[in-house]
């Protein structure tokens, strides 16, 4: 965050004028922090939310532990707390929003007609049927009160956005997408999440009630593209999936690795996905050895779907790791390849991912596990990967930027 303000015109944006200041995602207390220490920042009201049970920031900072993936009272505590803390914003100040990975979730206030229990049903209903995020976020925005611009919309001076993003697509770091835009207008229509919605079966009567009345014109939309009242916002993002990337190759550099990354980000089902990123990753850092003769780092990032049908316990970074273990075994070099999620956090488990290797599937006959892909048709993955001590715990880093892939080849590793 002090990195990011070095810049003149960043610097300007937080130093002004006085701050009312709504920190929301898995980055917001690093974030706040950060921001306390830059010269000249005057914070006359702030409101800040994220996954931790509890934090000690100094005052006028509120904080406010709240849900994720599936947002939970805290999450509309905190977003009714947002859109006070915007409302009390005066014209001669300006509402600084500090977004980050889970913002969507951790940063909630139900639009009328629909209860929390009712939003976080059909939140569930959305991922676990894979849909991509930025359609996950599109029915997020129009039952919501915050998101869709209407934070920015309640504010009452103009609003400065910095943001982390972990949005990969369709469009890289789209604002719109990031946190479901609540300070940036939105392109999507009630017409759009409808169709979203109405896809997975048992969605909720009161969710496509109030979806049906917006596509109507009951409803007011969400803040549209050129939106006189918005005109004096700014917006910038401050940290994506490429610093997480520049960090790997950076640390691989040091170790004495060849180094290379893949700029296409990572998106899809990822049991369909692995197999042919795994071999385009192979495949460079195969090339990288013979170019420099010594061990190779490929590194990627992005982020993976999956489409829920078992009742075992895993995640996208787990499940792509477990899809390439055969791959791995038949490659005939010695070869280890992980995913993790740079959250520490890889579904509804406690790894951030695992790693796989020429020697996982020999490891996992002799101890007895069943075939990769019975625990890819269970969804359950972890615990493949628990039995074998192949699975990747980090612990919540605080912050999100997606999910890391490295291929490491010419380890010394041999097979067993």
């Amino acid at each position: 965050m002090r990195e990011a303000l070095t810049d003149p015109a960043a610097r300007e944006s937080v130093t002004g004028a006085p701050l009312s200041v709504v920190a929301a995602g898995k980055a917001a207390e690093g974030m706040v922090r950060g921001l306390l220490v830059v010269p000249g920042v005057q914070i006359v009201r702030g409101v800040a939310v994220g996954p931790a049970r509890s934090t000690s920031l100094p005052a006028p900072f509120a904080w406010y532990a709240a849900g994720h993936p599936l947002p939970t009272r805290g999450s509309v505590d905190a977003g009714l707390a947002a859109l006070r803390c915007a409302e009390e914003t005066r014209a001669s100040e300006r509402l600084l929003v500090l977004l980050s990975g889970g913002a969507s979730a951790l940063l909630a206030a139900p639009a009328a007609g629909v209860t929390l229990a009712e939003k976080v049903e059909a939140t569930r209903l959305l991922l676990s049927s894979g849909v991509p995020i930025h359609e996950l976020n599109c029915v997020r925005k129009h039952l919501s009160s915050v998101k869709g611009g209407r934070l920015a919309l309640a504010a009452g001076g103009p609003t400065v956005t910095l943001a982390i993003s972990d949005v990969v697509s369709p469009r890289e770091d789209d604002p719109s997408v990031i946190g479901s835009g609540p300070t940036v207008p939105d392109g999507t229509s009630y017409a759009e999440a409808l169709a979203i919605a109405s896809r997975p079966a048992r969605m909720p009567a009161a969710v496509l009630e109030l979806l049906e009345q917006g596509c109507a014109g009951a409803l007011d939309e969400t803040l549209k593209p050129g939106d006189a009242r918005v005109t004096a916002s700014s917006y910038r993002v401050i940290g994506s999936r490429r610093q997480a990337m520049d960090g790997a190759l950076c640390a691989a550099r040091e170790l004495g690795y060849a180094v290379a990354s893949c700029d296409t980000p990572v998106t899809g089902e990822a049991r369909v996905t692995s197999p042919s990123h795994v071999q385009s990753l192979l495949d460079l850092s195969q090339a990288l050895r013979r170019e420099h003769d010594g061990p190779a780092c490929v590194v990627s990032s992005g982020e993976t779907t999956v489409t829920v049908t078992g009742s075992g316990r895993g995640g996208r970074n787990q499940e792509m790791a477990l899809s390439a273990a055969a791959q791995l075994q038949d490659a005939g070099v010695d070869a280890v390849f992980a995913s993790v999620g740079t959250d520490g956090v890889d579904g509804p488990t406690d790894a951030a991912g695992a790693f796989v290797d020429m020697t996982t599937m020999a490891r996992a006959r002799a101890a007895g596990l069943a075939a990769p892909s019975r625990y890819l048709e269970r969804n359950d993955s972890y615990q493949f990967f628990g039995a074998l001590g192949d699975l990747i715990m980090t612990g919540p880093t605080g912050t999100n930027v997606g999910d890391l892939q490295i291929m490491l080849t010419g380890t010394g590793r041999e097979a067993s």
